[in-house]
């Protein structure tokens, strides 16, 4: 059964981008195999990662839909028939599933369910899930998964982004499911002190803080794929010190 790691937050906090960073992590360090789940349907973690993606999970559903026939039950067996291999990007060192964007907007639970549905399978396959959520926490309150053994809640260094950290965290709590342990991370700030008050308030554990990276910077600005972020990069020596005690034996 795989280690579900899910990545929460509030948009342009950098939640994509410690998600493609805790994947290369795992890489680096041999951990086992990995699924990288995209559950946005603003897909980022194929750029963070560089890798293109033919297909998601919403463009199975709109080639089912599109079937010319008036039984489901042949659109349902298209979908189960061609996800999740088709659906699947292999990378090599990792898989990736997008869940993508329906032709259709107000349809996007269409997805969501065709991957909860697929889950129990998915679970066998990896050691390891990690779970990029969207910033309105969809994969979650559609209960898509029931249980998070670890769910990093990524805030800027403002009360408002810490206090909507906090309130995520209750949201998650309020849900079917099941978190073993949260932790909040703070980025684009080397000190997360000023906000020890507020940290405090939501009862989050913090286990670090990501420092504002121009490295960071000019490969977002350039388009590159943030795993090819050089060792010295302050936002991957960072991110590589609070994977390594977030997935230490005793964290």
């Amino acid at each position: 059964m795989a280690m579900h790691i899910a990545l929460a937050g509030k948009g342009g906090t950098g939640k994509t981008t410690i998600a493609s960073l805790l994947i290369r992590y795992l890489i680096d360090t041999k951990k086992g195999t990995i699924l990288a789940v995209d559950a946005d349907p603003n897909s980022t973690l194929n750029l963070a990662l560089g890798v293109q993606v033919k297909k998601s999970i919403s463009d199975i559903f709109n080639e089912a839909k599109n079937i010319d026939t008036i039984d489901n039950a042949i659109r349902g067996n298209y979908i189960k028939e061609h996800l999740p291999e088709d659906a699947l990007t292999h990378a090599g060192d990792y898989d990736l599933l997008l869940v993508g964007v329906p032709q259709e907007a107000g349809c996007y639970c269409i997805p969501m369910t065709i991957l909860k549905s697929n889950m129990e399978t998915l679970d066998e396959k990896y050691d390891y899930m990690v779970i990029d959520d969207q910033a309105g926490m969809e994969y979650l309150s559609r209960e898509v998964i029931t249980r998070l053994d670890i769910m990093l809640i990524i805030s800027d260094p403002t009360v408002k982004g810490v206090r909507t950290a906090g309130r995520i965290r209750e949201l998650a709590r309020s849900l079917n499911i099941e978190v073993g342990k949260a932790y909040l991370i703070i980025t684009k700030t080397a000190d997360a002190a000023p906000l020890q008050a507020e940290i405090a308030a939501t009862g989050l554990e913090l286990i670090g803080a990501v420092p504002f990276d121009e490295q960071l910077a000019e490969y977002d600005l350039k388009d590159q794929p943030l795993v090819q972020l050089p060792p010295d990069s302050p936002a991957v020596q960072a991110t590589r010190e609070i994977f390594r005690k977030l997935l230490a034996p005793t964290a």
